[in-house]
């Protein structure tokens, strides 16, 4: 078993609507300063389209008029400032953070903007590597608070269907606030879902970059990897160059035809710049897991940069490589618009980016991974990272805990074959977890649909994510490697948990 000091008990008193309520509003945390509670009440009691089981996104509708108005209401703080807007179904947030380091490194104030976050509200708000405060959240939400109030009045005037700004466009709109308050040179922000419709496609970049289309949020985007992308390509600005890491397919032809259309410079990955990865030395005990190394290959074409190699990676697995050639190009084409970043800032931004929840090692007796994939291209990313740096014979316990409307068939059949034992679970703090009954009944059929014997494996089901921790540690030997994902939801909710007493060095 894992030998750590008992852990804090699960959160109290929860009442049945208690799974709407953020972990940081749930009884059980540390009481806040009343003015930090307040300005997160205020934030929450929005419609907040994480925390709700649906996620409407209209393609038909062409509009972003209520974040253009709540914009013009603070005064449009988002102007001026140049963006680099950053798409794409998997690997834009870790692209985004990338691209940051690497920026801060090279001495620019940079603004950082990411969502979900994992454990704080203040986490999707950073400039020059410096999340936001709780007493500057307090304060730019005082100075939110009357606009806010101001279209919810007109809103209900104009009828029921009508609604106030969201949660993510408020987010949004805190990003700006944040980014002039603490005088940003330039700002990198990720789209939330899709890009058309994004509350961040509001910006004004200077380069577009979509890392990655695969198959997520089907419902809201369209149920082929083409049509995905043609949401995500609606971020592309006439004229604004384009970095892409899509590399084949139908997806990239789309997002090729929208570039040509809009008359974007398009730089593609294996076409234009490449890469090569070198896979670290696998896990052993008693010795740090080793760094993860790329060589960087652009075009000959390419201004202000030539190739590099040996560059060290702080974040596991070949996807993260592909993400970080994806940043260097992306740092190419903000060379005509006078952001020079050298070579010596770029390999020091990537060695130390870190990422929590991204492939992350949070315990190493036994191995800990925790991950926040949640649709099939992220899990068999995880996979190829964990059959490379802690190979078989090594005995592997699996807890997995997701969403409701995610591909959690497909999930599931690449997992199972790959672990020993699986805790099911789900987080509490958001009612669009998947029932880890439900997750337990799915599994038992593609056991059985790969004529795996129940007794073999027979999956166990927690109902919240410290009573899956607790059956871990009971479960979990020397020998074993333990890893936990399936939502971001769910990591936020577990990390507390697995570093309360024994953070890896």
């Amino acid at each position: 078993m894992i030998n750590s000091a008992p852990q804090g008990q699960s959160p109290d008193g929860v009442t049945q609507n208690s799974a709407t309520i953020p972990a940081e509003h749930r009884p059980g945390k540390a009481a806040p300063d009343p003015r930090h509670a307040a300005a997160l009440d205020f934030l929450f009691r929005r419609l907040n389209y994480e925390r709700t089981a649906s996620m409407p996104y209209r393609t038909h509708d062409p509009k972003l008029v209520r974040m253009r108005s709540l914009l013009e209401h603070l005064g449009d703080p988002h102007g001026g400032l140049p963006v680099i807007h950053v798409a794409g179904t998997k690997g834009k947030g870790s692209t985004s953070a990338m691209l940051a380091a690497m920026l801060n490194a090279a001495g620019y104030r940079t603004g950082l903007y990411s969502s979900p976050h994992l454990e704080r509200v203040e986490e999707r708000f950073v400039v020059g590597g410096r999340e936001c405060t709780g007493d500057e959240l307090v304060e730019m939400v005082d100075r939110l608070r009357p606009a806010v109030e101001t279209m919810e009045r007109d809103a209900s005037r104009r009828g029921a269907r009508r609604i106030g700004p969201t949660f993510f466009e408020l987010t949004t709109a805190l990003a700006w606030l944040y980014f002039k308050r603490c005088e940003a040179e330039l700002a990198v922000v990720e789209v939330g879902m899709g890009g058309r419709l994004d509350s961040t496609n509001i910006c004004r970049p200077i380069a577009c970059v979509i890392t990655s289309i695969s198959l997520d949020h089907t419902r809201q985007l369209g149920g082929t990897t083409a049509l995905i992308a043609r949401e995500k390509a609606g971020i592309l600005k006439p004229g604004v160059p384009v970095i892409s890491g899509v590399a084949a397919g139908p997806p990239r032809q789309v997002i090729e035809e929208v570039a040509r259309q809009q008359g974007c410079p398009l730089r593609t990955l294996g076409v234009d710049f490449d890469f090569r990865y070198r896979r670290p030395a696998a896990h052993a005990a008693g010795r740090a897991l080793s760094r993860p190394r790329m060589d960087y290959h652009p075009s000959p074409s390419a201004p202000g940069r030539g190739a590099m190699t040996d560059i060290s990676l702080n974040l596991l697995g070949r996807h993260q490589a592909a993400n970080a050639a994806v940043a260097l190009a992306t740092l190419e084409a903000l060379v005509p618009h006078g952001w020079a970043v050298s070579e010596a800032a770029a390999r020091t931004g990537l060695a130390r980016v870190r990422l929590p929840a991204r492939i992350e090692l949070v315990r190493d007796d036994p191995p800990i991974v925790l991950d926040g994939a949640h649709n099939a291209a992220s899990i068999e990313a995880l996979l190829d990272v964990l059959g490379e740096s802690f190979p078989d014979p090594r005995r592997r316990l699996l807890v997995f805990g997701t969403t409701q409307g995610k591909d959690i068939p497909g999930m599931l059949r690449l997992l199972l074959p790959r672990f020993d034992q699986v805790i099911f679970t789900r987080y509490v703090g958001n009612p669009r977890a998947a029932d880890p009954h439900q997750l337990a009944r799915l599994a038992r059929e593609i056991l059985a649909e790969r004529k795996r014997r129940a007794d073999q494996f027979a999956p166990l089901v927690c109902d919240e994510p410290a009573a899956a921790w607790q059956a871990a540690r009971r479960l979990a030997t020397p020998d074993h490697l333990v890893c936990i994902t399936g939502s971001f939801f769910l990591a936020g909710e577990m990390r507390p948990m697995l570093i309360s007493d024994a953070p890896v060095p």
